[in-house]
């Protein structure tokens, strides 16, 4: 320790006291600093990693990996994060490009992950895309291989144009040249048209959530079937018993395949009645709809109904309760009138016959009312002297066909006296053919 030191003093003393040593030594130990910034930045930006650090490790074959250059800081995204870079790349087994991709520790990643290599630029340089992929899937650890049913590759345009034949070849080129054409007044019409364009991307925006959403299920359902393919295939004594057992079902199948025939044969019967009684159903359950709408209508109307009939029970119980009394009276009256009902049949008929003729003379008479209630009135102003009392004389008319309107005619044209009812005597006026009419006007006693 000691013979360090003194070697340290010695070199310290030789660069102070030489002429120009000093000089050149800070030169020297200010490049080596800035070499030393230079390349922890180049280092930085090429994503170096260190030998000694964790790293999480995982290996994907590819069916091509076309621009893969390992080592050159190639990318690894998730969500379009970079966590890693491509560390590796070689020729798996199976001839396909196997890549080892070392990710930063601390993300999770699923045995359906999706794992997509895309081109960054124009010249081809590329990267890897991870989707981690979710439960019920297992979370894989680090040294675990996705299969190529995981990956994905970019199609190069070279594979595009190896399909196409000369002559489709030749219109691409002449396309690509009347583009470049059209594209010279791109600073005029390009905006407007890629105004639409977005308005148009936009609309389909909805559209491309679904297919992506799809698009996931079809690839979890791939990954499902081939982890089932994977179990069935690894189970061989599960499989020759499933395949037993199915064979089993086929022989007895076909020792009933009489009974299957018949019943065959019967199905199209079934299906028909079936057909028959579903369309009856419809049928009913469209004439139900209309039936319950009413019954629920009635429903709703029927407590109100029955309300407004409790109280007409309420009134009518009244009304009987009050006619008790007049129909006790009335027993009386109605058996003193059935006597004169009795004998009212019996005239009835004589008196329609004698009110039948009154209509002409009632026609007649309706133009004169006026006159003659004005001659009742004077009549009885001449005839009667009247008191407090009314009036103590009368006056006997006698009318006789001659004494008649010539509206009301003559004897001899139809109009004939009014037959007296039997039993009852004829007035001494109507005993004369001459005479229709024959009143009294009363006076007031």
């Amino acid at each position: 320790m000691t013979g360090r030191r003194e070697r340290m003093g010695r070199v310290f003393e030789r660069v102070r006291t030489e002429p120009g040593l000093a000089r050149n030594t800070v030169v020297v130990v200010a490049l080596i600093a800035i070499a030393g910034v230079v390349g922890g930045v180049i280092l930085g930006n090429q994503r170096f990693v260190a030998p000694w650090s964790n790293r999480f490790v995982v290996t994907a074959d590819f069916a091509a990996a076309p621009g893969i250059s390992p080592g050159n800081g190639q990318e690894v995204r998730i969500a379009g994060v970079n966590v890693g870079s491509i560390v590796a790349a070689e020729v798996g087994e199976a001839g396909q490009a196997r890549l080892r991709l070392s990710l930063e520790p601390g993300h999770r990643l699923y045995e359906n992950a999706t794992l997509v290599l895309r081109p960054k630029s124009p010249l081809n340089e590329m990267y890897v895309t991870i989707n981690p992929g979710a439960p019920p899937a297992r979370q894989v650890t680090s040294g675990y291989e996705f299969p190529v049913t995981n990956t994905e590759r970019p199609v190069q345009v070279d594979e595009v144009l190896d399909h196409l034949d000369p002559d489709a070849q030749r219109m691409l080129t002449s396309l690509l040249a009347e583009s470049d054409v059209a594209l010279t007044s791109a600073r005029a019409d390009l905006p407007s048209g890629l105004d639409g364009t977005r308005t148009v991307a936009n609309d389909l925006k909805p559209v491309a959530q679904q297919l992506a959403m799809r698009r996931e299920l079809i690839r979890r359902l791939i990954t499902s079937l081939g982890q089932i393919a994977q179990a069935v295939g690894g189970d061989d004594q599960r499989l020759r018993a499933l395949a037993g057992g199915l064979q089993t079902t086929l022989r007895s199948f076909g020792s009933h395949q009489p009974q299957v025939d018949r019943t065959l044969a019967e199905l199209p019967g079934l299906i028909a009645a079936l057909k028959r009684s579903t369309t009856a159903v419809q049928g009913l359950s469209g004439e139900l709809d209309p039936t319950l709408r009413d019954l629920q209508h009635a429903s709703d109307e029927l407590p109100g109904a029955l309300h407004d009939l409790r109280g007409t029970a309420d009134k009518l119980d009244t009304a009987v309760d009050s006619a008790g009394p007049f129909l006790r009276a009335a027993r009386s009256v109605v058996a003193d009138l059935r006597p004169f009902s009795d004998e009212l049949n019996t005239a009835l008929p004589e008196l329609h016959a004698a009110t039948r003729h009154l209509d002409p003379v009632t026609n007649a008479l309706l133009p004169y009312l006026t006159d003659v209630a004005a001659f009742t009135v004077q009549t009885r102003s001449i005839t009667s002297t009247e008191d407090g009392s009314g009036g103590i004389l009368r006056a006997n008319v006698p009318i006789d066909v001659n004494s008649l309107p010539p509206v009301l005619g003559t004897a001899n044209n139809g109009i004939r006296p009014i037959p007296a009812p039997p039993g009852l005597d004829r007035p001494s006026g109507l005993d004369r053919p001459s005479g229709l009419l024959h009143g009294v006007v009363p006076g007031g006693n």
